[in-house]
């Protein structure tokens, strides 16, 4: 991994903004970029013959991480995995039911919990980490490699309810019922995701984000005890072990209140946007303080024409000058068209 400010002039773009510089082009990637819209993918996707297969496959990993940078010359490639592989490796029985989402056996006790391992199973975790060692040596040196992690809210909501809900009503009355159990459930969680993260820059990732998918269900209170907090212990553990590490949170729905709370609380390098934010507002507040990342709406690259151009146009505009990574407001849909895809691209290096 390469530590901020060796050969600045050097580093991938993506790297350069997450320093807090302006990159002499807008950086770009896409949440979700290795997925069900590329033939490719799919192709080898039914080759694994199911999806926890094609994460803990290095070879199936690593070609389909690689695939959007082939196709679109990115300028970064994010590990293909699933964030529920920490509960997995926990010792949560896990699958992947075709057209309804992850099916966990639900944790909804202490007594549940406490029969769940301390620490990650290396036999799941380790082809994770030789997937991202493998990738990072095929990666043309101007490409960042991100790792991840789900916040320890959202992979708890999966945890208690065994599978996504509409607004996760169960982790949030968990929560609320039963705080020392739900309370003991996060402390698991930020000391696995920590070693995992740490685990995962040591192996080859140049930066990594912690998606928090469901931090927008939560009021300001919970907010601030379930999404920030454990976010910012993620962040100290894992640059007290990764000196400098350069963490990406994307806390989706939170308002801008709580993005800029965030952002003081936890340090991070960068901050994801949905397509919901302000952006002249979060530029105001945050521009100065870390990166921002985003913020295109899927639905927007789907409909694809002057639509998209203008969306495009005004997203680069209203980051111009500023450490701005360019990126959808939550991950690609599988029904996107590739040829939408490309037209993003081309008019945002040639803004």
């Amino acid at each position: 991994m390469n530590a901020p400010g060796d050969n600045a002039t050097a580093l991938p773009i993506v790297l350069q903004a997450l320093d807090g510089r302006v990159p002499k082009r807008t950086p770009i990637w896409m949440m979700r970029q290795a997925g069900r819209y590329l033939p490719e993918y799919r192709a080898v996707r039914e080759k694994a013959g199911d999806f926890l297969t094609l994460c803990y496959t290095p070879d199936h990993a690593v070609e389909v991480t690689l695939q959007p940078i082939r196709r679109f010359g990115f300028d970064a490639a994010i590990l293909f995995s699933d964030i529920l592989v920490v509960p997995h490796a926990l010792g949560v029985p896990l699958s992947f039911e075709a057209g309804e989402g992850p099916r966990l056996k639900p944790v909804v006790n202490g007594t549940e919990l406490a029969a769940l391992r301390e620490d990650l199973d290396p036999s799941k975790i380790d082809r994770v980490l030789e997937a991202v060692t493998r990738i990072r040596a095929e990666l043309p040196r101007e490409t960042a490699l991100l790792g991840f992690c789900g916040a320890p809210w959202t992979v708890a909501t999966y945890m208690v309810a065994g599978r996504g809900t509409p607004d996760q009503a169960p982790a949030r009355l968990a929560s609320l019922i039963d705080p020392v159990f739900f309370g003991a459930l996060i402390d698991r969680l930020v000391e696995t995701s920590t070693h995992y993260l740490v685990a995962q820059l040591r192996a080859g990732a140049d930066a990594v984000q912690i998606f928090d998918s469901w931090a927008g269900v939560l009021d300001p209170e919970a907010f601030r005890r379930w999404s920030i907090e454990p976010i910012r212990r993620i962040v100290a553990g894992v640059r007290a072990q990764v000196p400098g590490a350069r963490i990406i949170a994307f806390p989706k729905g939170a308002t801008l209140s709580g993005l800029t709370e965030l952002v003081r609380a936890t340090g991070v390098s960068g901050v994801g946007l949905d397509w919901t934010a302000d952006r002249p507002a979060t530029r105001y507040a945050l521009g100065a303080k870390c990166a921002l990342q985003g913020n295109l709406d899927p639905l927007t690259l789907i409909a694809g024409g002057a639509a998209l151009d203008m969306a495009v146009d005004a997203i680069v505009e209203d980051f111009r000058g500023a450490a701005h990574i360019f990126n959808l407001g939550h991950g690609i849909r599988p029904e996107t068209p590739i040829a939408h895809v490309e037209r993003m691209i081309a008019r945002v290096r040639g803004a």
